[in-house]
Order: structure tokens, then C-alpha cells, then sequence
């Protein structure tokens, strides 16, 4: 599957650690490999828009869109406890 980055979620994501941002690369990695990888969690979030959350650790999410055969990257954001 092919990977695209929206400006919001790239926004976001330069607004977190580089921690983080290496944890987000290994997650993306598994989601273009594996939808179902274990580490993600990924579940859908939104059916009506048809948006999907995954994990990057137990504190922050990444949302995304699946179209055709691309991960639309929509959002990522701490996520509440």
C-alpha cells in the first residue's frame, strides 16, 4: 500500500518530539506492510467518513482514510486519557 501525507497531519507531527516522530515512521512502516499489525491497534474511528485511528504508543493516535490502494495520513494527536 502507498502512503500520503495530508498537511494537517504533517503539520502536527513537527509539533512532537523526535521520539515520537521515529515511533510514527516504525508505525507507518508496519501499517503499509500489515493493516492488522499487532503494535497498531487499528480500528475504525469514523465509519461515516470512513476514518481509521492507530496507535503510535499509548499516548498519541494517527488517523487516516483508506483509498483505493493509499493510506490517506489525515491527523495525529495526543490522545485522551
Amino acid at each position: 500500500m502507498n502512503i500520503s501525507y495530508r498537511e494537517k497531519f504533517t503539520k502536527n507531527l513537527n509539533d512532537f518530539s523526535i521520539e515520537i516522530k521515529k515511533k510514527v515512521k516504525k508505525q507507518i512502516d508496519y501499517l503499509s506492510e500489515n493493516i492488522r499489525h499487532p503494535s497498531l491497534h487499528a480500528k475504525k474511528y469514523n465509519e461515516s467518513e470512513g476514518i481509521w485511528q492507530a496507535r503510535v504508543d499509548n499516548s498519541v493516535r494517527f488517523y487516516f482514510k483508506i483509498e483505493n490502494d493509499t493510506y490517506i495520513l489525515t491527523d495525529i494527536k495526543n490522545h485522551p486519557k
